[in-house]
């Protein structure tokens, strides 16, 4: 991944469990390939574009290994007009406003088809994701900084989603039989999720009156 120090890129394909390396020039790049090869690049414009154009170029171009597939670019809005005569270096852009989810999608969609890239089972609903494996999550393309009891609790929600659960039920599914707090612990801890998943996911999690919660929709019975 180009250009090193993308904090929040970084943190974006741990939680979808993608492993990477960050590189700075195709010499880099050429010395940290893995044994089997690179499964794809994903090249930012951002900090320094003629880099980042000459990066693809040695991908796309270089002898005797094959071209890299898949490379995805990512731009500014305002240098769209760039990729009208270097189409050749790239299969895919997207604008940086919106990494996030597209890019997950799109790098689920090629690896599918290309059968490189795979990755332990994630826990996802909707623009939730949960990597089990590495206790990371994401919603929206965001990184969530969860404590683990926040984390489990989430993870348990998003694996029985449409499902009501008492207060009493949950401090026995996610804190334990041995856990002796009350129920006010659930309370505390759905808020914080809440406030954490943000106002666009916050509804996630939702109250049912004199009974408990409910992760996601309702389901109906036919």
């Amino acid at each position: 991944m180009f250009p090193p120090g993308d904090e929040d890129l970084a943190a974006l394909l741990e939680a979808s469990a993608y492993p990477f390396e960050f590189v700075d020039s195709p010499e880099t790049a050429d010395s940290k390939e893995p044994v089997d090869g690179w499964a794809g690049a994903i090249v930012s414009t951002a900090a320094d574009a003629d880099s980042a154009y000459e990066l693809c170029r040695h991908l796309r171009h270089r002898e005797p290994a094959p071209p890299l597939q898949p490379l995805v670019l990512i731009v500014s809005a305002d240098s769209l007009a760039d990729l009208e005569v270097r189409d050749d270096l790239f299969d895919e852009f997207i604008v940086d406003s919106q990494v996030g989810t597209e890019l997950t999608a799109r790098l689920r969609h090629r690896f599918y088809r290309t059968g490189r890239g795979t990755h332990p089972d994630l826990v996802e609903y909707g623009a939730l994701i949960l990597n089990p494996e590495t206790y990371q999550a994401a919603i929206g393309g965001r990184p969530l900084d969860l404590t683990f009891m926040e984390y489990e609790l989430l993870k348990f929600f998003a694996t029985h989603p449409g499902k009501v659960f008492t207060r009493e039920v949950l401090l026995s599914r996610v804190w334990g039989y041995d856990y002796y707090g009350g129920a006010r612990t659930v309370d505390v801890h759905v808020r914080r999720l809440r406030a954490k998943l943000g106002e666009e996911y916050a509804h996630y999690i939702a109250t049912v009156r004199s009974v408990g919660y409910r992760f996601g929709a309702a389901r109906l019975s036919v």
